[in-house]
């Protein structure tokens, strides 16, 4: 059975994950991340653990023989129970369910936990890799330093840089519930008094042909080609832009590949940037980052693939 950690509102890229497994006769378990919390009941032992989800199914771990960690959320605390206790609440279902993901290291997953958690909360570890792997990084610094900032930008930015919230995601390719990427210029910087408060990454601005999404797969591609040469997120100003298909030069998908081995994970979702220039630039790699609208819009079979992969790694664990 195939454990796919995923959250309540989640729908096609797992919908299409489960239609494949079932046409290959693979049973498969939807935990919903977001819904881990009194609603389940769950007992964990030093061995194994039991869980019966809000609909009355139950799963014991040692059926268990591979997992997809597709999207974690936060743990939904309940809205009746008072907020003195939410932080306790939150924290002691956290734990428990960090545990209950610990107690299947043993088995194969997409992605390996901790090797996942350290990339999706380090975008200064993911840059020094990238770098280590031959791909060309944009200069970059993380600080809460109004005067490092201002200086870092007159050096490398030349009138323009980006600014981005490093703890913040999308939970939707369609830019739902996400916090913009800001373009810095000169007349901006008299605004960072309160940086202080809320550190950010700052990065000189790149002058683009388009932006790359990337779909990577255990040594597989599947790269999306976006025609956004003008804004800085194309999330945000979404209107005009479609998806094509690309082909990444040889010498990037060997880079990407070593990278990722690095890092440990069997898949990732990457962005890059195509400067007019002619350089690939890497920007990221999220873990579980998005991928339906490529799968949609341009056919590739991400879901089927993931799936044969760990179904593969499954079949020579045992």
């Amino acid at each position: 059975m195939i454990l796919c950690i995923t959250h309540s509102q989640d729908f096609y890229n797992i919908d299409i994950f489960f239609e494949y497994l079932a046409s290959q006769n693979v049973p498969y378990f939807r935990l919903n991340s977001d819904r881990l919390n009194h609603l389940q009941k769950i007992s964990i032992h030093e061995n194994s653990f039991e869980l019966t989800d809000e609909l009355g199914n139950t799963i014991h771990s040692d059926d268990i023989k591979g997992v997809w960690h597709r999207k974690a959320w936060r743990i939904n605390a309940p809205e009746e129970l008072d907020q003195d206790y939410e932080r306790l609440f939150l924290n002691e279902y956290g734990s428990l369910r960090y545990n209950l993901m610990t107690a299947l290291e043993h088995v194969p997953w997409i992605n390996p936990y901790e090797n996942e958690k350290k990339v999706d909360g380090n975008k200064i570890f993911q840059l020094k890799m990238a770098q280590r792997n031959n791909l060309t990084i944009p200069k970059t610094i993380f600080s809460n330093d109004e005067e490092k900032i201002t200086a870092f930008f007159h050096q490398y930015c030349q009138g323009k840089a980006i600014a981005k919230l490093h703890g913040v995601t999308a939970k939707t390719m369609s830019g739902e519930n996400m916090i913009s990427t800001m373009v810095i210029e000169e007349d901006s910087l008299e605004h960072l008094s309160d940086i202080a408060y809320c550190p950010m990454i700052f990065q000189p601005y790149i002058d683009k042909e388009y932006e790359l999404r990337i779909v990577y797969i255990d040594g597989g591609f599947f790269t999306g080609k976006i025609n956004n040469s003008k804004n800085a997120d194309w999330r945000v100003a979404r209107e005009g832009y479609f998806w094509s298909a690309y082909e990444l030069p040889e010498a990037i998908k060997a880079n990407i590949t070593g990278m990722m081995s690095e890092m440990g994970l069997y898949m990732g979702a990457i962005d890059m940037i195509k400067g007019r220039d002619e350089k690939y630039y890497f920007l990221e790699v999220n873990p579980q980052g998005e991928w339906g609208m490529l799968q949609k819009e341009l056919g590739f079979p991400i879901a089927e693939r993931i799936a044969d992969n760990l179904i593969k790694r499954i079949n020579s664990h045992e």
